[in-house]
């Protein structure tokens, strides 16, 4: 199993690190980091899933997943502006 860097151990402080899979665990890491970590979570992400996966994730995920100070940066870096907004009601 490959292991996570240590860097990331603060912002899976909900997780049991040494159980932290980021295979199993990609989403909630790219989240993770994309939220609440440094440029160097976010270099890390993008080499090891790459802009691809990093962003089918961010398209399945509900815009409110991420924060939004974080957000024009990600669609500057990422190119991205395919965020996922949950529909209001319809009646």
């Amino acid at each position: 199993m490959q292991k996570l860097p240590r860097i990331f151990k603060p912002i899976l402080w909900a997780y049991d690190f040494e159980k932290c899979d980021p295979e199993k665990m990609k989403k909630t890491i790219i989240i993770q980091a994309l939220s609440y970590g440094t440029l160097n979570h976010w270099n890390w992400i993008r080499s090891f899933y790459g802009d691809t996966e990093i962003t089918n994730i961010l398209s399945s995920v509900p815009v409110t997943e991420i924060r939004s100070k974080t957000r024009v940066l990600i669609e500057t870096i990422f190119n991205f502006n395919d965020w996922n907004y949950a529909p209001r009601g319809s009646k």
